[in-house]
């Protein structure tokens, strides 16, 4: 992943366990209620299998749909876990 692209405040965890989507959602959910006692999840990839979300087209920026998606709705945080492997971009509310 392009540092570049990462957008906000950019925070890393490591972790020596395997994750699925949901074990990585509930990390990156706890590590964000450090910085945010409310926050919003705008958008997420798993650089390792290329899913990601949301899956729409945002015109024909180089960023990925996803970062530009979360860009737009005022993402400030980004949460990357295992050097990018799992990428949460949040929203706080509070």
């Amino acid at each position: 992943m392009n540092q570049e692209y990462l957008i906000g405040q950019h925070i890393k965890i490591q972790t020596d366990t395997a994750l699925d989507f949901e074990d990585a959602k509930l990390i990156a959910k706890q590590k964000m209620k450090e910085f945010a006692t409310d926050s919003m999840l705008l958008s997420w990839c798993n650089t390792k299998t290329g899913e990601y979300y949301p899956t729409i087209e945002c015109g024909s920026s180089d960023k990925p749909a996803w970062i530009v998606w979360a860009e737009s709705r005022g993402g400030d945080y980004t949460i990357d876990i295992n050097d990018g492997e799992w990428i949460f971009i949040f929203l706080s509310l509070s």
